[in-house]
C-alpha cells in the first residue's frame, strides 16, 4: 500500500511541473527585427519589430493588472557619444481587458508590436544593449528571455 502511495504521489507531481518543463524546452514563437532610421541632424529612431505566431501575445510596457505580470523592458549600454531622448514608445493594436487569474484590466498585444527609441547620437555610432521580454498563449507563458542587441547608426 505504501509503495502504491508513493507512486501515485510521484505520478501526481509529475503531471503537475510537466507544463513547466514543457514550457521552458519550448522553441521561442518570436520573431524580432531591428531597424536604425535617421529622423533628424544626429537624430536616429531604433526600432525593434516583434512578430508572434498566432495565439501569442506580450504584455505592454504598461501592462496593467495586478503587479504580477513581466512587462518588456529595453536597457542600453551607456555611450558618451549617445543620448537616448525621451522613453521607449509602443505601437500596435493595443487590447485592454480581463483575464482569468489576474487581477484588474491588463494590456497586450497579438501578432506585431513595434518599440521605438529615439537617440541622439552622430552617423556610425553603435548603440547596444538587452531587452527582455515574456509572451504568453491561453494556456501558459514562456519563461522571460534577455536578448542582445545591437545598431551602427547609419
Amino acid at each position: 500500500m505504501r509503495r502504491f502511495f508513493r507512486f501515485l504521489s510521484l505520478g501526481f507531481m509529475v503531471f503537475l511541473c510537466s507544463p513547466q518543463l514543457w514550457a521552458q524546452g519550448m522553441k521561442d514563437p518570436c520573431t524580432w527585427t531591428y531597424e536604425a532610421k535617421k529622423i533628424a541632424a544626429n537624430e536616429y529612431q531604433l526600432s525593434f519589430k516583434l512578430e508572434m505566431g498566432d495565439g501569442w501575445h506580450i504584455w505592454s510596457i504598461h501592462a496593467g493588472g495586478d503587479g504580477t505580470l513581466i512587462a518588456p523592458s529595453f536597457s542600453f549600454e551607456a555611450h558618451k557619444a549617445a543620448q537616448m531622448i525621451g522613453s521607449i514608445k509602443e505601437e500596435g493594436k493595443l487590447i485592454n481587458s480581463a483575464i482569468e487569474g489576474v487581477e484588474g484590466k491588463v494590456n497586450y498585444y497579438n501578432n506585431t508590436v513595434i518599440y521605438t527609441q529615439v537617440v541622439k547620437a552622430k552617423a556610425g555610432s553603435i548603440v547596444k544593449g538587452t531587452h527582455q521580454y515574456q509572451v504568453c498563449n491561453d494556456m501558459m507563458c514562456l519563461p522571460p528571455r534577455d536578448r542582445n542587441f545591437s545598431f551602427t547608426l547609419p
